[in-house]
């Protein structure tokens, strides 16, 4: 029916942009180079206006979404044939040598996934505190196959976030995407990598918490002042915190997902580095994020055929366990 009614509209040109306000709270903080310039510690709720939800999908595309819902509702049990296919997916090639290396163990999380050889990101030994080229994290390829759409990660342990800042830096990265809480029922998830208020010394890169935008609920905004103390650059880096998706399970809310997604994408629009994507594991959340973001990226691009499977093959073929559960 939502999707009848927005073809509808569409086609009507009839459209309704919803607005609403938000809670923020902003955290001032003062930078330690006085003789750099330091960001507003306040940021405009203007910059962050709510984005209009409707896309410049044509019909042509909106009827192909329909068909392909029409058939899944009309074979129910298609979707379940699709899951035990994926369950028995094999990439190749799977080594995952350098993760599995004695040295490198222990910057692993028990039983999490593991990157593999050929698409792991690889940090420069000459800037790590550990010499180490190894971090728990996968370069995700899209459309482009020479530059990398997302960097799927494990969420940073209390001896890997000097490393995790260093991928940031390295990467080029201006967006990070956080889809779990720092602890689930007493339950460990992620080291909170970042101060709670001032800057932090990681290594060699200072951090800076210049704000924090409590949207509701389920999410919040935080940007950070990134600092490599060697060269003295630096880089505003927006963290979005995803708060109300627990491990093994769903979002509370499929609305709220897409509205945070949405501020996502319009934060990154017109950039052309990886955005960081992480959960706990860097595969289970984050690889369902990673596939939602695909697919209707590919919808809005006018795509005239949806194949959720073969799109998450291709995720599983860079990354390990993308997508825990059906």
């Amino acid at each position: 029916d939502l999707c009848r009614q927005r073809m509808a509209e569409r086609s009507a040109d009839v459209f309704h942009h919803a607005t609403h306000t938000s809670r923020i709270n902003s955290v001032s903080s003062q930078f330690s180079d006085g003789a750099t310039q330091s960001p507003s510690a306040r940021s405009s709720t203007s910059s962050w206006s709510e984005e209009p939800a409707h896309s410049n999908m044509d019909i042509s595309t909106g009827h192909m979404i329909l068909a392909y819902m029409e058939d899944h509702l009309q074979n129910q049990d298609r979707l379940e044939k699709e899951w035990e296919a994926l369950c028995g997916y094999q990439a190749e090639p799977a080594a995952c040598s350098a993760a599995q290396d004695k040295s490198n163990a222990k910057k692993n999380r028990p039983n999490g996934a593991l990157a593999y050889d050929h698409s792991r990101v690889t940090l420069k030994p000459e800037n790590n505190q550990s010499s180490s080229d190894y971090i728990n994290a996968s370069l995700i390829m899209d459309h482009d196959p020479r530059n990398p759409a997302y960097i799927s990660a494990q969420g940073p342990l209390s001896s890997t976030v000097a490393d995790f800042w260093q991928m940031v830096w390295e990467s080029g990265c201006v967006v990070i995407v956080m889809l779990t809480p720092l602890s689930e029922n007493g339950t460990k998830q992620c080291h909170q990598y970042w101060p709670d208020e001032g800057s932090d010394l990681y290594h060699i890169y200072e951090v800076n918490l210049v704000s924090e935008h409590i949207w509701c609920e389920d999410f919040l905004v935080r940007s950070f002042y990134l600092k490599n103390i060697q060269t003295n650059e630096t880089r505003t880096v927006t963290q979005f915190h995803f708060l109300s998706w627990m491990d093994q399970n769903v979002p509370e809310s499929a609305r709220t997902l897409l509205d945070f997604r949405r501020k996502v994408n319009k934060c990154y629009r017109g950039r052309s580095c990886p955005i960081i994507i992480h959960c706990s594991d860097g595969s289970g959340r984050s690889g369902t994020y990673i596939l939602i973001d695909m697919v209707l990226n590919k919808m809005a691009k006018g795509a005239k055929e949806i194949d959720i499977a073969a799109t998450l093959e291709h995720l599983r073929d860079q990354r390990a366990g993308m997508v825990h559960t059906k």
